[in-house]
């Protein structure tokens, strides 16, 4: 399963353009194959990075991906190395390697300041994956369902803060309420600066002298949440929704997780699904199909009428136009429901049964053909042309 691009560049789910563009260039320099001769998880977590910001990157893309995760944009990402570096290059301003001027280890190296960062607020709570069963014709139209989930909720004693009290928040003194710490490494390049979390308030940019009795300064208890999910029409097995914001609190005010919604189908008892299509079995006697009738067929919401013609074959398909399941990505695009004939024929007769059949065994109309519908090799190959 493809891992979540807000994870590969280390943002939130609310994180700004500039915040993922910053990100992307850190990931991006990191991993950059100039960096990392012969390294090929260096490689490929560049090329992750680089498919990730090609998606989030983009505002539409990513209104697309919030919603339907990575089924939303199949083929979204950047295919090559060319693109790739093309992305890159735009990223700082050239190209990466030629005309652009672009050096990533003058990058890396040259361009890293410490210190001064913003603190973040708390530790950012887990994501939540819950699985959801849907019914045929929930898939194809859609569907609202409520339901409760157990898990960490902000506290509301503290509001999230951990303390006992306002008293009990100061400044960390490790920091100076920055979150972060100043590194100074000596390299074969002269003296590089790195920032680190802060040792002492974990990022927090404070300490807690006093902590909430309720929740013992995480600033989360387990709870019960309720939620309302808007599925849309065209889902699948497997397909993954995200909801931002909705999965476990985070620590001392940190932001929430995520909830992800994994979509499981329910078999429908006389329909199935291919694709975006509806499928239904008609068994018919050979009797029937000889002289042809009219029926009804089940569909996801109703009963449609159908003409059997006489002299249909078995493994002839009957399309109803438009009774199948939309596409996902274009609701426009709407599949159709197949009625598949198969005609049955009999296992046991009675003499009577059977002294009539052998009155039309040998009758022209009972003996196959190799008609234009049902024909030969030769005749399929003209209707090709």
């Amino acid at each position: 399963m493809p891992r979540d691009y807000y994870e590969i560049l280390s943002v939130t789910r609310t994180a700004t353009q500039e915040e993922i563009k910053k990100s992307y260039r850190k990931v991006a320099l990191k991993h950059h194959p100039d960096r990392n001769p012969d390294n090929p998880d260096a490689e490929h977590k560049f090329k992750e990075a680089a498919e990730a910001y090609e998606v989030l990157g983009n505002e539409e893309k990513r209104a697309k991906y919030d919603r339907f995760g990575h089924a939303g944009v199949k083929g979204g990402g950047a295919q090559n190395m060319d693109d790739i570096f093309s992305n890159f290059g735009d990223i700082f301003g050239g190209g990466a390697g030629g005309g652009g001027g672009f050096d990533p280890f003058e990058a890396f190296f040259g361009g890293q300041r410490g210190g001064g960062g913003r603190a973040r607020q708390g530790q950012r709570g887990s994501n939540l994956r819950i699985k959801v069963k849907l019914d045929l014709k929930e898939i194809v139209y859609g569907a609202k369902k409520t339901i409760k989930l157990n898990k960490h909720v902000t506290c509301d004693v503290c509001d999230g803060s951990g303390a006992k009290d306002k008293s009990s928040i100061s400044t960390c003194q490790t920091c100076h309420g920055a979150g972060q710490v100043r590194r100074v490494t000596q390299t074969i390049l002269g003296q590089m600066q790195t920032t680190a979390t802060c040792p002492t308030c974990h990022g927090n940019g404070s300490t807690i002298t006093a902590k909430c009795t309720k929740c013992k300064g995480d600033g989360k208890v387990y709870g019960e949440d309720s939620v309302t999910l808007d599925i849309p029409a065209g889902v699948g097995e497997g397909i993954q929704l995200s909801m931002t914001g909705r999965g476990n609190a985070g620590e001392r005010g940190g932001a929430p997780g995520d909830l992800i919604v994994v979509i499981e189908e329910q078999q429908h008892e006389e329909l199935f699904r291919e694709e975006n299509d509806i499928v239904y079995n008609l068994n018919i006697s050979f009797i029937d199909a000889a002289i042809g009738m009219q029926t009804e067929v089940p569909t996801v919401d109703a009963k449609a009428k159908i003409k059997v013609p006489a002299g249909t074959q078995s493994g002839k398909i009957f399309r109803l136009k438009g009774k199948g399941i939309p596409n996902i990505n274009n609701s426009y695009e709407v599949g159709d429901q197949q009625v598949r004939v198969n005609v049955w024929i009999p296992k046991n007769l009675s003499d009577d049964e059977r002294s009539t059949l052998e009155k039309l065994r040998n009758s022209p109309n009972f003996q196959p053909g190799q008609t234009k519908e049902d024909g030969g090799f030769f005749q399929k190959v003209k209707d090709m042309f």
